[in-house]
């Protein structure tokens, strides 16, 4: 019995609305950063998140050139996807459809709107940051 999951599987949990946790080296040889976001990811493609121009992850993001993101499930039965790839495009600034997109999956369609009318003045500082998924990490306790 293997607690792996398959391609199919991995990529489904992974699309799922999930805050993941984002890592990325530190250009001091200290521990990664490794903080929560917002993500966008469809089975097949490539991962999005977005983040501030002048914000220190950014920073890191642009010297490593890769990133790893995991995403869980907190409560039982446990599971988890960690992947790990290189960082592909920054659009700067990041699409404002992207934007809604995300406010949307995370906080459901009013709340977004509320949402995104309080950050209305940040859009312009946010950037799009796409990452390709190379190396997968996963486990499934479901039905073991």
């Amino acid at each position: 019995m293997t607690l792996v999951m398959s391609v199919a599987e991995r990529e489904a949990f992974l699309a799922g609305v999930h805050v993941g946790v984002l890592s990325v080296a530190d250009e001091a040889g200290r521990a990664p950063l490794a903080v929560p976001v917002w993500y966008l990811y469809e089975p097949g493609g490539d991962i999005a998140f977005i983040t501030a121009r002048d914000s220190r992850k950014l920073e890191l993001v642009r010297k490593a050139g890769r990133v790893s993101l995991v995403a869980q499930d907190e409560g039982l039965p446990y599971r988890y996807v960690s992947v790990e790839g290189p960082v592909v495009a920054v659009q700067d600034p990041a699409p404002p459809e992207e934007g809604r997109t995300m406010a949307e999956r995370y906080l459901g369609p009013e709340l977004a709107v509320r949402y995104l009318k309080a950050t209305k003045d940040e859009r312009g500082t946010m950037v799009l940051v796409r990452v390709r998924p190379e190396r997968w990490y996963t486990r499934d306790y479901t039905e073991r």
